[in-house]
């Protein structure tokens, strides 16, 4: 069974959070933003797609899969029940679907990242996107990108991108 991760870039810096992908073994970062720009410096799509791939990492963007702007006010309100069938709705879509479909084939190839800004998976509609991949059969695992070195001190007790294979091989 294979692994896929999940990163929101709120309460972390570029330089932690790039640190943080690195020491799990992130081969891909898929922002998962509808609007990939960001006030906090390196987070924005053209800005982080350049350090993301002087790292080695590729970056993709699946804006279809990104939260539509009411479901975005619903959950800065703290109405988090009308985000959620906002985003259901939405992800229910024709369009959402076939990048969820894509996102699904992309995840199969390397270890692959869905980033957003919550550091909170929970409020965060990568949560609901995470739970269709479970359907699919994949493992999830959050990740948060203030404190890298709680990856690199428990390597060896991470999940592995494929479970098959041992920590020395990822």
């Amino acid at each position: 069974m294979k692994t896929i991760y999940t990163i929101g870039y709120e309460g972390t810096d570029i330089e932690r959070f790039v640190q943080t992908l690195k020491a799990v073994g992130i081969k891909t970062l898929a922002d998962v933003r509808a609007v990939a720009l960001s006030r906090k410096k390196g987070f924005s799509k053209n800005a982080l797609k350049t350090r993301l791939e002087d790292e080695g990492i590729e970056y993709l963007h699946f804006v279809a899969l990104g939260d539509p702007k009411p479901g975005r006010e619903a959950a800065r309100a703290g109405n988090h029940d009308l985000f959620r069938k906002i985003y259901s709705k939405h992800l229910s879509g024709e369009i959402a679907q076939a990048s969820l479909a894509k996102l699904s084939k992309t995840v199969t190839i390397a270890p692959t990242c869905l980033l957003c800004f919550e550091r909170d998976p929970i409020v965060c509609h990568r949560s609901i996107i995470t739970q269709k991949l479970i359907s699919s059969g994949f493992n999830i695992f959050d990740l948060y990108g203030d404190s890298p070195a709680r990856y690199v001190n428990f390597a060896k007790k991470l999940p592995r991108y494929n479970s098959r294979e041992g920590a020395a091989a990822a």
